[in-house]
């Protein structure tokens, strides 16, 4: 009897979706519905899209600003509306004593109900809290009643630095920690994390290496270079230089706050180079691949790419991409392994830079397209494991009353 029990599943199920059937047989086939075919779609459970309100009519990008993808990109970099919203910063401090700032909707405990959904932001390369396609997340979220938070790495967002390393594409410790500093503080609620860009890269690295013990029920990464191979190559050429030195430019900045942390190291650092470089590939070469432990920028480019990670993902993620993002290449985007892997999903969308997609009803100054799409993916994902956790509480009801059941036989006996 007792081998019976122990393979009983216990539920409710965990926060991380992972232990939810990851297809109905129904979903398997690549069959849309859509009234329009705009939009690249891969995964097996690209079906579902065709629920979603936010996709039922074509995507549309708004005239002018999207006829070139540099054009959009810096459209929606410099003129997109910046919503106002009142924010509370906790600073977190990491095992290695290091520090993350974590900004919080003020005045979220009071209002909303102690299990609602968290949602945790993940800016990109030097991006925080400040940035406007972050604030848009956030207050779409948030009027959906989503309990959200962003994630301000290290240096950036004015996150405080207080040892000699900054964060890097392959670095996942950090989230690590805020994941689980934000599921203890909410026990009751599901967690979901959103990351572009870099961000994206950082949460998709993450995803794969908890696989099956992943305390995240659901994720959505957006213009993620998923290859830093291409990306480096790219940023190398035409107009990239422009994307390029104004990054290198925002890297130098936070470095020379901090510079004195950096006094007097050793190893392999160039602070000179880190000081004074041109090119992320350099700040990278004189600092990032040395923090964290790579032969060369190569050697980290390689190795810190999302795209080895993808296979391993077992959490319910949505990835969009643009197919002209000058940052991310199409062709370093791993459709196969998405194809092939029942927890993925991919939507291309025909137009839409770097952090752009000025299109849909808000566009040209307001919210990204995508955003109506992610809160559709992640609204589903929550119903779906509130569903599943529904159908399987009362087996735990009873494998307990069965447990003691026999606990009271052989006491007796």
């Amino acid at each position: 009897m007792a081998k019976i029990l122990c393979i009983l599943p216990r539920y409710p199920l965990p926060r991380s979706s992972s232990l939810l059937p990851p297809m109905a047989s129904a979903e398997l086939p690549n069959a849309l519905h859509l009234p329009h075919s705009s939009l690249e779609l891969v995964g097996a459970r690209s079906s579902l899209l065709s629920r979603f309100t936010s996709l039922q009519r074509p995507y549309k990008p708004f005239p002018v600003v999207a006829w070139n993808c540099h054009v959009e990109t810096i459209f929606a970099a410099f003129f997109r509306s910046l919503p106002d919203v009142t924010l509370r910063r906790e600073c977190l401090r990491t095992p290695d004593d290091g520090a993350v700032a974590l900004d919080w909707v003020a005045a979220d405990d009071r209002r909303l109900p102690f299990e609602s959904p968290v949602l945790i932001l993940l800016p990109g390369l030097t991006g925080g809290s400040g940035d406007t396609y972050v604030r848009h997340m956030l207050v779409r979220a948030r009027s959906m009643g989503w309990r959200v938070v962003v994630f301000n790495s290290r240096g950036c967002g004015d996150s405080p630095v207080t040892t000699p390393q900054f964060y890097s594409a392959s670095f996942t410790d950090d989230l690590r920690e805020v994941v689980n500093h934000v599921s203890t503080r909410y026990p009751k609620s599901n967690v979901y994390a959103i990351g572009w860009s870099l961000g994206g890269n950082i949460l998709v690295n993450y995803l794969g290496q908890e696989s099956h013990n992943c305390r995240l029920s659901g994720a959505v990464s957006l213009c993620n270079p998923f290859n830093l191979v291409y990306a480096d190559e790219d940023f190398q050429k035409g107009f990239n230089n422009v994307y390029d030195k104004a990054l290198a430019r925002a890297l130098r900045k936070i470095f020379k706050k901090h510079a004195l942390l950096f006094e007097g190291i050793e190893g392999e650092y160039n602070i000179s180079m880190a000081a004074n470089a041109q090119s992320i590939r350099e700040f990278d070469e004189a600092l990032t691949r040395v923090s964290f432990g790579f032969k060369s920028v190569d050697d980290y480019y390689y190795n810190a790419s999302s795209s080895k990670s993808i296979k391993h993902v077992r959490t319910p993620l949505l990835c969009i991409q643009a197919a002209n993002d000058p940052f991310a290449p199409s062709r370093g985007i791993p459709r196969e392994d998405i194809k092939d892997n029942p927890y993925c999903l991919l939507i291309v969308t025909p137009k839409g830079g770097h952090l752009g997609w000025v299109a849909g009803d808000a566009a040209p100054f307001g919210a990204p397209w995508t955003d109506a799409v992610v809160m559709d993916f992640l609204v589903h994902i929550e119903k779906e494991t509130a569903e599943n956790a529904k159908t399987c509480y009362p087996m735990e009801v009873a494998g307990i009353q069965q447990s003691q059941r026999i606990i009271s036989v052989n006491s007796q006996s």
